[in-house]
């Protein structure tokens, strides 16, 4: 069993740890039992996520036996963590539906068959908790003080803290407690945005249980210039395929900048680091072959072999190398549309998200249509638009998508 520590640390993931030399040493001695929270705010998981699945995944090659814990309890407060206003509150009917998503998705990458990984929901236990001998027998453990100073509500004390959200500390330090008791969980890992939250639990463990926790963070996903990644025009790049198609996911990669070929060949793919390292030193036009292994691999891990290569072949084909078109995007307009301004037709299916987004970009001419390009915001869409039952619309320079009708 090769030591985890130095893979992930190759790969470019570890960012903080609370203890590193017994850290390593615990990799080298034992089956570790660790885990990752992931609060069920929507229907889907995103790349954001995705991360984290691959953290998991390359822990589990090595033996060691993930936890993913769905926070059906923790999801009702919301963390506070890099948000500037108060979360949406869920019902529990949001709750449990999200949560079934979750569980789906994460057993693509993360196999929980025969013990090699446990699937938690800390509703079970936060959602039974009695609220005066939680704040009795937890937390008189946590420092008002030391709390405030955490970068997690240092950000939002400005624009006001719902006390709601300050306990989100408690519920997560709490989390790693009871993983500790249940299961033996030893080590929580989390984006480098939830250091202030894993330092709570790892502190508790020891204060309450006079045990060695340890925490450990990795890198968030963003590019050479510091922003986050995963996000479009559109939101969120998600990674269920009603969501965000496997075309524009596989687009997604394809089109990322070239500083940031390696940093994603290291973290969204299972590649050998000499091949990436060998890809990544490409330059110039060649760039552009690592940004589709790039794009495929990611693809492929996601959506499958079968859905990563007709991704492939419809991008190809519609950069001129011939293939099947037939995989790229398709909005469909009601037959009492044809005849009605193109702004309204963008609007309807959402290819743009308001009309004034859709003038903007007609005015700039960054929309054509069946390789036309359209310069008049009055535009018309007629039936004679339609070639063989649709329109090929190119949004920018490399969004496509098939209008058709119902």
């Amino acid at each position: 069993m090769a030591n985890v520590f130095n893979i992930l640390q190759e790969r470019g993931y570890i960012k903080q740890l609370t203890h590193e030399k017994e850290i390593k040493e615990l990799f080298e001695k034992e089956k570790v039992t660790f885990y990752i929270g992931f609060d069920p705010t929507a229907d889907s998981l995103h790349v954001g996520h995705f991360l984290q699945l691959m953290v998991m995944a390359h822990m589990q090659k090595e033996g060691h036996i993930p936890i993913a814990l769905i926070g059906g309890g923790t999801a009702v407060i919301g963390d506070p963590t890099g948000k500037s206003d108060m979360r949406k509150m869920l019902t529990t009917e949001e709750i449990q539906h999200n949560s079934e998503c979750f569980k789906a998705q994460m057993s693509k990458f993360i196999d929980f068959s025969d013990g090699k990984a446990i699937m938690a929901n800390n509703a079970d236990w936060l959602l039974k908790l009695n609220y005066v001998e939680f704040i009795r027998e937890i937390g008189v453990h946590f420092s008002v003080n030391r709390m405030l100073a955490a970068e997690c509500f240092k950000q939002r004390l400005e624009k006001g803290l719902s006390f709601l959200e300050f306990n989100y500390m408690l519920m997560q330090g709490y989390d790693f407690l009871e993983l500790n008791r249940r299961y033996k969980c030893s080590i929580e890992l989390g984006g480098d945005d939830q250091w202030s939250n894993i330092i709570a639990g790892v502190d508790l463990i020891r204060k309450k249980e006079e045990k060695s926790a340890f925490g450990m963070t990795f890198t968030l996903l963003t590019t050479s210039e510091g922003k986050k990644m995963g996000k479009t025009e559109g939101g969120a790049v998600w990674l269920d395929a009603s969501k965000t198609s496997p075309y524009d996911f596989y687009q997604y990669w394809r089109n990322v900048n070239d500083a940031d070929v390696e940093r994603c060949l290291s973290l969204l793919t299972f590649l050998p680091m000499e091949e990436v390292r060998t890809l990544s030193a490409f330059r110039d036009e060649k760039i552009n072959e690592a940004k589709k292994v790039l794009a495929f691999e990611v693809t492929k891990l996601i959506h499958g072999e079968v859905e990563a290569t007709k991704a492939k072949v419809s991008a190809e084909a519609l950069f001129g190398t011939g293939g099947d078109m037939s995989n790229v995007p398709t909005v469909k307009i009601p037959n009492t549309m044809i005849g009605n301004n193109l702004l309204d037709i963008l609007a309807y299916t959402k290819i743009v998200p308001s009309k004034a987004e859709g003038r903007r970009l007609i005015q700039q001419g960054g929309l054509m249509i069946n390789d036309d390009k359209i310069t008049d915001i009055s535009a018309i869409i007629n039936q004679s638009d339609f070639k063989d039952g649709s329109i090929l619309l190119r949004k920018g320079k490399k969004g496509y998508f098939k209008v058709e009708v119902e």
